[in-house]
């Protein structure tokens, strides 16, 4: 019997929770140092991390809010978050399970959101981003941080083939493009917007998600069969690691 897309995602990341507690990619980074200088400065009393996944922008959210909530559509993740940050002493984190097409909170519950490498995931993008609007309160900040197409035909399907082959819960990686579109048709005004990239090392990064060698091996396939092009912008290396486009961006909702 074929498996709604939320089982999916649940089911891939319910046994890999602490190896994304655990991952240098997700636990450092320059968008979480600068998520931490706007959380500071925003200082707020009820922030939100929506799709939470290792937990990593609640930790960092903790250190400047009153209260934190850390919502996921994986309990096992959810548990993860939830021993770490007792571990560490953060006591004002809690967790809630949901996906972000439908979240359990009032309108305007929070006044801060941060969202960092979930949005690909979402079965519904703009679903999840209207919901996002919705529990914020008007003038809130809101940051969305994640891999992004580079929007091209030729890059954009090389992109999405390896990640849905890394990871059979990937949705897609959008542009730019369709992230500002998409942010302004939610009501989030755009601040300012960062590019920055990350160099993903093939092993590890097939590791944390335990990629079937069959998938792993259909990736280093398509990377050896590449184009110049592809090849060039991926900056993909013999080994296959390769780089990868990001994004952040500040909004407010408007």
């Amino acid at each position: 019997m074929a498996r709604a897309h939320e089982t999916v995602v649940t089911d891939q990341y319910a046994s890999r929770a602490m190896a994304y507690v655990q991952s240098a990619v997700h636990a450092q980074g320059e968008d979480l140092d600068a998520l931490d200088a706007i959380a500071r400065a925003a200082a707020p009393q009820h922030a939100l991390d929506l799709g939470s996944g290792g937990g990593h922008v609640a930790y960092v959210l903790a250190r400047h809010a009153r209260a934190v909530t850390a919502s996921d559509l994986s309990a096992e993740m959810l548990a993860a978050v939830a021993a770490t940050a007792q571990s560490r002493g953060l006591t004002n984190i809690e967790t809630a399970q949901a996906p972000a097409e439908r979240l359990p909170f009032a309108d305007a519950s929070f006044d801060f959101l941060a969202c960092r490498y979930s949005a690909h995931h979402w079965t519904d993008f703009e679903a999840g981003l209207r919901q996002a609007r919705r529990v914020l309160k008007a003038g809130a900040p809101a940051i969305f941080i994640d891999a992004v197409s580079a929007g091209t035909p030729l890059l954009d399907t090389h992109l999405q083939a390896v990640e849905l082959l890394r990871d059979t819960s990937h949705a897609r990686n959008y542009s730019i493009a369709e992230w500002t579109a998409a942010l302004a048709r939610s009501r989030f005004a755009i601040r300012s917007l960062r590019t920055f990239r990350l160099r993903m090392d093939f092993t590890v990064w097939i590791a944390r998600m335990r990629t079937p060698e069959t998938n792993w091996r259909a990736i280093r396939a398509l990377q050896e069969a590449a184009s110049a092009a592809v090849r060039e912008h991926f900056a993909i290396e013999p080994d296959g690691s390769f780089m990868l486009d990001m994004v952040m961006t500040e909004t407010v909702a408007a």
